[in-house]
C-alpha cells in the first residue's frame, strides 16, 4: 500500500487526473476498476473517479509496486491495461503471436511505450501471473522480429532456456519460414530463384540489390512459387534462404516485380488500395537439426496464419 498526502497544489483536482499525474505507469481504464473495487480510497473510505481533492486528504491506493516505477522502456508494459493478441500457438514455453502491419515489435523502431507488440506480449504474461517482474530477473522477449509494416508470424520466449534455444536455433536457420506477397506482373518463370547481392543504406533506411558484389555488400538468395496471378498481380509463396533486411522487397522489385503497397521500392499502384506492403510471414515450422532439449516437442510442428487479408482481398478464390 501506498498513501498519498494532498497539499494545496493538488487540491481542487479530480481524482482521475491526481492518478494520471502521480502514478503514469497506471492505465486510465485499471484506475477506474481499482477505483470500484476499492482499491483506492480516500480517508479510508470509498471515493469516486471525479470526485474533487481536498488539501490534507489522504489517498490509500492497495495496488503493485511496480506501477510505482518510473516510467522506462523496462515497464511499459504496465501502461497496456488490455492486451491486445493474436496468438497462433501457446504452451509454457513459447507464444506465437500473429503481429499485425503497422505494430511496431519493439519501442526502437520509432513506437511509443506501452504501444509495441513486446508490450502487449508482456502485459498479457503480467496480468496471467506467468510473469512476475518482482521475482525474477527474466523477462519475455522476442526471438525474431518483422518489419512494422509487415504482418506475421512473431516467436516470444516465456523463459530463459527457451530464450536461449530459440536465438540460437534462429541464428543457425533451423526455422523454417514462408510469407506470402503479393507483386505485380506474372513471375517467369513461375517457380525460380531470386540471387543477388544486397548493401544497406543506413541513413536511408533501405537497402540496394546488385547483381555482382559490391563493396559491404551480402549475398541474398530467396525462392518463391507462384500460386495465382489474376488482374496483373500474382500471389507467390516465399522462401528466405539468407536473412537479409528488407530482402523480399528489394529482391522483388530488383526482378521488376515489386510488390503491392510497397512505396519504398515500387510504385504505388492507384487502381488498388494498400496501406502496407502486401507481405505476410504466414507459416512457421520447426525444423530442429541439432539438440533442442526442453523445446524438442516442437520439432516438425508447423502453424500458419489461416487468413491473410491481402489474400482475401485480391485472390479471394485462393486458399492460403
Amino acid at each position: 500500500m501506498k498513501e498519498f498526502l494532498i497539499g494545496k497544489n493538488d487540491a481542487g483536482l479530480r481524482l482521475d487526473r491526481f492518478l494520471a499525474k502521480a502514478v503514469p505507469l497506471l492505465p486510465a481504464s485499471l484506475a477506474q476498476k481499482y477505483i470500484r473495487i476499492k482499491r483506492i480510497k480516500r480517508n479510508g473510505a470509498r471515493v469516486q473517479r471525479d470526485d474533487r481533492l481536498v488539501e490534507g486528504d489522504k489517498l490509500q491506493l492497495y495496488i503493485n509496486d511496480e506501477f510505482f516505477d518510473t516510467p522506462s522502456a523496462d515497464n511499459a508494459y504496465l501502461t497496456v491495461a488490455t492486451p491486445k493478441l493474436h496468438i497462433v500457438y501457446e504452451d509454457e514455453n513459447i507464444l506465437l503471436v500473429d503481429k499485425q502491419p503497422g505494430l511496431a515489435v519493439h519501442p526502437h523502431d520509432g513506437a511509443e511505450y506501452g504501444k509495441t507488440l513486446i508490450d502487449h506480449i508482456q502485459a498479457y504474461l503480467y496480468a496471467k501471473g506467468e510473469w512476475k517482474p518482482r521475482l525474477s530477473t527474466f523477462v519475455p522477449a522476442l526471438c525474431n522480429r518483422i518489419d512494422r509494416n509487415t504482418g506475421g508470424i512473431v516467436i516470444a520466449a516465456k523463459n530463459a532456456e527457451a530464450l536461449r534455444i530459440l536465438n540460437q536455433k534462429v541464428k543457425d536457420r533451423e526455422l523454417d519460414k514462408r510469407y506470402l506477397a503479393i507483386v505485380e506482373g506474372a513471375m517467369k518463370p513461375a517457380q525460380g530463384t531470386l540471387r543477388g547481392q544486397i548493401f544497406k543504406d543506413a541513413a536511408k533506411n533501405r537497402v540496394f540489390v546488385t547483381d555482382k558484389p559490391q563493396p559491404g555488400s551480402k549475398s541474398a538468395v530467396t525462392n518463391y512459387v507462384t500460386l495465382a496471378v489474376r488482374n496483373g498481380l500474382s500471389l507467390v509463396e516465399c522462401e528466405l534462404i539468407t536473412g537479409r533486411t528488407h530482402q523480399i522487397r528489394a529482391q522483388f522489385a530488383h526482378a521488376g516485380h515489386p510488390l503491392l503497397g510497397d512505396g519504398k521500392y515500387g510504385k504505388l499502384d492507384k487502381r488498388f488500395d494498400r496501406k502496407y506492403q502486401a507481405l505476410y510471414s504466414y507459416k512457421l515450422t520447426f525444423t530442429f537439426t541439432t539438440d533442442a532439449g526442453i523445446l524438442s516437442y516442437l520439432n516438425g510442428q508447423s502453424f500458419r496464419v489461416e487468413n491473410v487479408d491481402f489474400v482475401t482481398a485480391y485472390f479471394p478464390t485462393t486458399g492460403d
